[in-house]
């Protein structure tokens, strides 16, 4: 298991994890008889609530500690239309839009004149922009809708605010709480009433909260709450962030899936102009509902493990609730209750599930035996609402790829086809949107009564393609195709930079795997010479296919010489895998290889698997590969990431990975495993001091210069960033000694972006080359930030990676930083090419997503100085 199919697991973006209904269950973990879904009795649920207006729950910035709320760097400040904003307004919106008010850049010198690099050749980009051509001249109105009894539908709200359109007026944005109306209404809070379908009536309370100058940032909410309403015109159906058109579905029938296209879309402000980002998305579907799935489950396995068996496949997962057009996340099943229990609402009643769903969503359920489903997770204005959220699986439709689909070769080269758009067909689907809304009447009447227009072409610009690296190895100097970003033809063959011998080694397989433990062997001598390793025979360790046995054969055979530990695995069963790691990383700490045996059955290929095999056991015994010419001395670089336990929903793991030498080819590793509730900065010190101490152990010096590649940052985290974790990292510092004062740089890294670059090619569009940073028109004014291009992809768009510099004393100029970025995407040792990321960043990913995936605590730090995750 080389963990490339690991590494694939990268997470699901923050925007899949949206809003859930306001009905609230306590979830009870009990044995329970084994039955298919259902048979219980209605139980009551206590304590149970409701939320109006859901809007979409993503992963919530870490909460700052009391007192901290001042620590911030000289200089930095809320732009004055966010401080307009109370926190709940801004925490129940978007949490993008939080970070709009950040401005970085006032406070760092040197980029206050101009942020932009100037080395490279000149290359002419097209991007997925439109500019704003023209925008409403006069003042907004914001008010704050509320509702008594609270409504949850957003449909539902937005009804019957609009039963009053005599007094509010037909120009008018609604997002179910916040209201943005062109002219001022005559009393600061207005009262009315309205009725439902089935005669309930509803008191609304309309209360001005902000009268917004057409300058004023917040108007870009409004913005993009009117180009949201502008999709809804064109039948486009809103799930999540996105806007998908259930109308044109793209079937899959072989594979029993649905693929709904749609688009992404963003108003912000950019460097030169206000401007809209749009891009293409796709809603993958399958063709069954939860409890369908969960009734085929039944069938398939032995009744005792049904219930496990469900929990399994099932959470974690993000289903679709078609009658809102919502995602939700699986946390748990609660096979206690059914449809037919009932649950209190704010106002003190009760009511079942069958008679919420169907007053609320006009939904029939028909399964009154089926259990429910539990999502934890629900904020509100920024603080956690007591108890999860129920679904009913009758109602939920399965969303999104398992692991076994996703191992399916044939079902992912068949949904590439749909999804993976090359540059000209993404750009024809974007020019598609922007047909639709300037054809349709209705959209543009909307667009003129607010005086909005947007330019109809791609904006176009210059970027610049820095130089390619040389890639050094043990003397030699490798130049490779810039345009493929890989060297692994270039370097066959040739010396590592530090061979680790293999002396003392255990190879452990089972009986069925003799001979394919074997075939490794051999090839493993063939392939170790040229790589300057020198290799004895290993000590072989025939055990049962068992964990039980896998584990005592390791007590029995490992001493305090061995090297390494090679396991040549029967399958890929992720338990017996966990207790192989989760020995050999805590309790006893060794290096490992875990191979699945069927990955060394084909002969065509198992030279060139062998020889990535022994890469990544020189790595992870401390060996050293290649290096590239890293200018800068006394640096010290840091990569850090987060994983999210999703199963547990309890923790969160940080890898925290720092360069030891000048060269970057040594790293210090280690993890912070933090639980809900703790703040992670704390665990972050930690890892800062024991990394310099330890670059004081290589070098007898401490680093002049620390830059910090911050990875894992979700949408709203920014001012929790610059605000607590920088200085607590200047805390730190101080405390190494009163005369130790390193330039400190600290990089967010962003991967998942909706920007696109096309280069332009002889009329036609392509994919720009490694190497490509932009630096104007679509970065952000008040940020000092950059793209780079720095992988390539066979298929589809290559996509960008976004670096912000938050906090900066080291002076560099842009230039170096571009360019030292870039050559660090060189770096990674578990892949002979450019990563789309800083290799410090992708090694503190994988660090974290082996803690959280198998190990479950902190590694012991023996290991510390090795690479032993790859």
């Amino acid at each position: 298991m080389t963990g490339r199919a690991r590494a694939r697991s990268r997470g699901r973006p923050p925007g899949q994890e949206a809003a859930v209904p306001a009905v609230g269950a306590a979830s009870v973990h009990q044995a329970l008889p084994v039955q298919p879904p259902g048979r219980h009795q209605p139980r009551v649920h206590p304590s149970l609530l409701e939320e109006p207006g859901g809007r979409g729950c993503q992963r919530a910035p870490q909460s700052v500690p009391q007192g901290q709320s001042e620590r911030r760097p000289e200089g930095l400040q809320i732009s004055v239309g966010f401080q307009e904003l109370s926190l709940a307004d801004r925490g129940r919106r978007r949490r993008d839009f939080n970070d709009l008010g950040v401005n970085t850049r006032q406070a760092i010198e040197h980029v206050q004149e101009s942020k932009t690099g100037t080395s490279g050749v000149m290359i002419k980009l097209t991007t997925n922009y439109f500019r704003l051509t023209s925008r409403p001249q006069w003042a907004l109105y914001q008010y704050h809708v509320g509702y008594s009894p609270e409504m949850e539908a957003r449909r539902l709200r937005s009804a019957l605010l609009f039963q009053h359109e005599e007094l509010i007026g037909k120009t008018h944005a609604f997002d179910g709480s916040v209201l943005f109306l062109p002219k001022k209404l005559v009393n600061k809070v207005t009262e009315v009433f309205s009725r439902t379908r089935n005669g309930e009536d509803v008191k609304i309370t309309i209360t001005l909260t902000n009268e917004l100058p057409p300058s004023s940032p917040t108007c870009l909410q409004f913005y993009n709450i009117i180009f949201r309403r502008l999709l809804k015109m064109l039948n486009l159906q809103q799930i999540g962030r996105n806007y998908y058109n259930p109308n044109d579905p793209i079937s899959i029938p072989n594979h029993r899936l649905m693929v709904w296209p749609g688009f992404t879309s963003s108003i912000l402000q950019y460097e030169e102009s206000i401007m809209l980002c749009v891009d293409v998305s796709h809603k993958v579907l399958r063709s069954e509902t939860v409890l369908d799935f969960m009734y085929s489950l039944y069938y398939q396995v032995e009744e005792q493990r049904f219930r496990d068996a469900c929990a399994k496949e099932l959470i974690g997962l993000i289903v679709l609730t078609k009658y809102n057009n919502k995602t939700y996340r699986v946390d748990d099943i609660d096979w206690d209750a059914n449809p037919q229990c009932t649950f209190r609402k704010s106002d003190g009643s009760e009511i079942s599930y069958i008679d919420y769903y169907k007053r609320q969503y006009n939904q029939e359920i028909t399964d009154l035996n089926q259990p429910v489903l539990i999502s934890q997770c629900r904020r509100k204005g920024g603080n956690m609402i007591p108890g999860p959220v129920v679904l009913i699986p009758e109602l939920c439709f399965l969303t999104g790829l398992t692991e076994k689909m996703r191992n399916d070769f044939n079902m992912m080269k068949d949904l590439a086809i749909h999804t993976r758009l090359p540059p000209e067909q993404r750009q024809r689907e974007i020019g598609r949107l922007v047909e639709y809304i300037q054809k349709d009447d209705n959209v543009q009447k909307e667009l003129q009564d607010w005086g909005l227009s947007f330019d109809s072409h791609l904006l176009s610009f210059m970027g610049r393609v820095v130089q390619g690296e040389k890639i050094l190895q043990s003397g030699n100097v490798f130049d490779y195709n810039p345009q493929f970003g890989d060297w692994s033809k270039e370097t066959r063959g040739a010396p590592l930079i530090c061979p680790k011998p293999l002396d003392n080694w255990l190879l452990i397989y089972t009986r069925r795997n003799y001979d394919t433990a074997n075939i490794l062997l051999q090839n493993l001598f063939k392939v170790t010479p040229a790589m300057g390793i020198k290799m004895n025979k290993a000590t072989m360790v025939e055990v049962d296919d068992r964990t039980e046995a896998y584990l005592r054969g390791l007590q029995q055979s490992i001493t305090s010489d061995t090297n390494i530990v090679v396991c040549v695995l029967s399958s890929t069963r992720k338990d017996k895998y966990d207790a192989i790691k989760k020995y050999l990383c805590t309790d006893c700490p060794v290096p490992s290889q875990c191979v699945v045996a069927r990955t060394l059955s084909k002969p065509q290929t198992v030279m060139a698997i062998a020889t990535k095999i022994a890469l990544q056991m020189n790595c992870k015994m401390g060996g050293e590969l290649w290096s590239v010419e890293i200018p800068l001395k006394q640096v010290m670089i840091v990569g850090i990431d987060c994983y999210h336990d999703t199963l547990t929903g309890k923790q969160s793991i940080a890898g925290f990975v720092s360069s030891l030498n000048q060269t970057m080819t040594r790293w210090f590793s280690r993890c912070v495993v933090q639980s809900r509730g703790q703040e992670l900065v704390d665990g972050l010190k930690a890892c800062l001091q024991t990394a310099l101490r330890d670059w004081f152990k290589w070098n007898k010096y401490l680093p002049s210069r620390i830059i910090v590649y911050r990875d894992g940052v979700g949408d709203g985290q920014l001012y929790t960033l610059v605000n607590y974790e920088v200085p607590q990292f200047l805390d730190c510092l101080k405390s190494i000694g009163k005369d130790y004062n390193p330039r400190l740089t600290v990089i967010v890294v962003k991967k998942r972006v909706n920007t696109r670059f096309f280069a332009e090619s002889v009329g036609a569009l392509k994919n720009p080359p490694p190497g490509t940073v932009v630096d104007v028109e679509v970065t952000r004014p008040e940020w000092y930030d950059f793209y780079i291009v720095s992988q390539a992809v066979r298929n589809g768009c290559v996509a960008p990676t976004h670096y912000n510099v938050i906090y900066d004393t080291s002076k560099l100029k842009p230039d170096h930083i571009q360019r030292l970025t870039y050559k660090l995407c060189h770096m990674y040792y578990n892949w002979s090419g450019v990563i789309r990321v800083p290799a410090p960043c992708q090694y503190a990913h994988k660090l974290a997503f082996l803690v959280g995936q198998s190990i479950h605590r902190e590694p012991n730090l023996l290991l510390s100085d090795r690479l032993y995750y790859l």
